[in-house]
């Protein structure tokens, strides 16, 4: 099959089987601003609401209820509906959602999994079938499960922590293996809001409604995974003032916002020089990438300071760049002094080569500085000094989790099971911002801004992709973006050019780098089918 192209008009032609194995390339579908709090912080986005703006409980959870039932009638528009009920306001807003979709034709019933009236006011008189699970076997719950369109997870919410005990934790086993799709009440069952953490049993939702804004455990790993296809609806959350203080997902419209603007006189010398170091003897391919991806990112001017074994390579595959000999001293500081942005690592291995090679842009002009691969490498061994870096210039260090380990002197284990702390814990050690790749990838500065990937996907795990992003992140920081910003907005380009490709799992930087175009002169802030005004974000399920 050949490969898919991206074309100059910014449409993609996808085979339909494509397009279904790799997801919507349309979305995420995202307003410019999406904040992601974590449970507590949405507990107190609720308080705030009612204590100091005086919007009643009661409309909140009317509101969420009615905009599940029609993102539930939007999905899920055939057969029987039913709800698996709580206690608590997840609970509530299940009801809402019930009652809505009774209202309007639709067959539904309920399961209570904890104690709560039958003829809870939320339901305002309507009939409702309401059954308590303790009367139902596993016949009774075959057979419910079984005659449902969807059943819907009104069980546990985002205050919920620790693993689901007793009932809860029955119901959230039925629902797993329910035969019909299963869609959440704002966040999936057993899930921690605030960590992603998965302590016991977790529903698998197909899709999740989240109300007011994606809460961040949604948003991370192992959580995410448990999430489904994620639209958030807005419910009516008055502005509370602390929403800065909150993670933020990186959206297309933020994103291209970030975008540097380039004059129409302008000349190659004004729109960013980077210079590159990268590739030992025989490592020319991350070079090339890293170069490769520089140049498609829109900065006038490319220099690769590489092994001389690679530069025959470098210069038949990447002729628009300026090859710089890596074992000439004197150039490489002349081209260090000529650029307005550095970057270092990829293929540069750890020996005599790549120190010397360190110690000249430690000891060189104090220039943007994107840290990546072999350069941690370095650090990790005590040889790269980065909180010294981090002091003297604006740096972005971007491990993957066995580079954060090492950095750390952490278990990998350890890192990814709670990269938000791992990530935390190396901004603070380090003194600048780092960039952690994953599935969310997260970027962390020392002022305690959180900025969450919403384009990455496992399409991305294949080598290569990490000399991708930095060769982006360096032409970026070279055209005079902050470092915080350039490492979001190559995330959300190298992730989106991702997704344009559409090659599934047959993804190769290449394939990136040919997209690169095409996400840059895209404009708009998505798709969603969900023709629905309220709708705030909807992004497809992990994969």
């Amino acid at each position: 099959m050949p490969r898919t192209s991206c074309v100059a008009d910014n449409i993609v032609a996808f085979p339909r089987a494509l397009m279904t194995d790799t997801g919507n390339p349309l979305r995420p579908f995202a307003r410019e601003l999406v904040y992601a709090p974590t449970g507590g912080e949405s507990a107190r986005l609720d308080c705030a609401a009612i204590e100091t703006f005086g919007v009643p409980q009661l409309v909140l959870m009317e509101n969420a209820g009615r905009s599940a039932a029609q993102v539930t009638q939007h999905l899920f528009p055939e057969g029987p509906v039913i709800g698996v009920v709580g206690s608590g306001n997840n609970g509530g807003d299940a009801l809402v959602l019930l009652r809505t979709l009774r209202a309007w034709g639709r067959e539904v019933r309920a399961v209570l999994v904890a104690e709560r009236a039958a003829d809870d006011p939320l339901l305002h008189g309507w009939d409702i079938p309401i059954i308590a699970d303790t009367v139902l076997d596993d016949s009774g719950w075959d057979a419910l499960l079984g005659a449902s369109g969807v059943a819907v997870d009104g069980i546990l919410g985002t205050g919920a922590e620790g693993p689901p005990r007793d009932r809860q934790a029955t119901a959230i086993a039925r629902l797993n293996r329910a035969p019909c799709p299963v869609l959440a009440i704002d966040v999936p069952s057993g899930i921690n809001s605030s960590t992603g953490a998965v302590p016991g049993e977790a529903i698998h939702a197909s899709v999740t409604v989240g109300f007011g804004a994606p809460k961040l455990g949604s948003l991370l790993s192992p959580a995410r995974g448990h999430t489904g296809r994620l639209v958030v609806v807005e419910i009516g959350f008055p502005p509370s003032g602390n929403e800065q203080n909150f993670a933020q997902v990186i959206t297309p419209l933020w994103a291209q916002r970030q975008l540097p603007s380039r004059p129409r006189d302008t000349h190659k010398n004004e729109v960013g020089r980077v210079t590159i170091i990268a590739g030992q003897p025989g490592m020319a391919g991350a070079a090339v990438l890293t170069t490769q991806a520089a140049l498609t990112a829109g900065v006038g001017l490319v220099r690769v300071c590489s092994a001389p074994e690679n530069r025959e390579i470098l210069q038949r595959s990447t002729p628009e760049a300026i090859y710089v000999d890596a074992s000439d001293g004197a150039a490489i500081e002349a081209a260090l002094e000529d650029t307005d942005a550095v970057a270092l690592g990829p293929g540069l291995g750890t020996k005599a080569f790549a120190v010397e090679l360190a110690n000249k842009v430690a000891e060189g002009p104090q220039r943007p500085l994107v840290i990546d691969a072999d350069a941690l490498n370095l650090a990790a061994e005590g040889i790269l000094d980065l909180r010294a870096l981090g002091k003297s210039r604006p740096v972005l260090s971007t491990p993957h989790a066995g580079e954060m380990s090492r950095l750390l002197a952490e278990s990998k284990s350890n890192v990814i099971e709670d990269r938000l702390t791992a990530l935390r814990e190396a901004v603070e050690r380090f003194g600048h911002c780092f960039l952690l790749k994953g599935t969310p990838s997260l970027i962390a500065s020392p002022d305690s801004r959180i900025l969450v990937g919403s384009q990455g996907t496992s399409d991305l795990a294949v080598a290569g992709m990490g000399d991708t992003l930095t060769g982006v992140c360096g032409a970026l920081l070279a055209q005079g973006l902050g470092v915080m910003e350039a490492g979001a907005v190559s995330l959300y380009l190298t992730g989106r050019a991702a997704n344009l490709a559409a090659r599934g799992v047959s993804l190769t930087p290449s394939d990136v780098i040919r997209c690169m175009p095409n996400v840059l002169g895209e404009r708009g802030a998505g798709a969603s089918e969900i023709d629905l005004s309220f709708v705030v974000y909807d992004a497809d399920a992990a994969r």
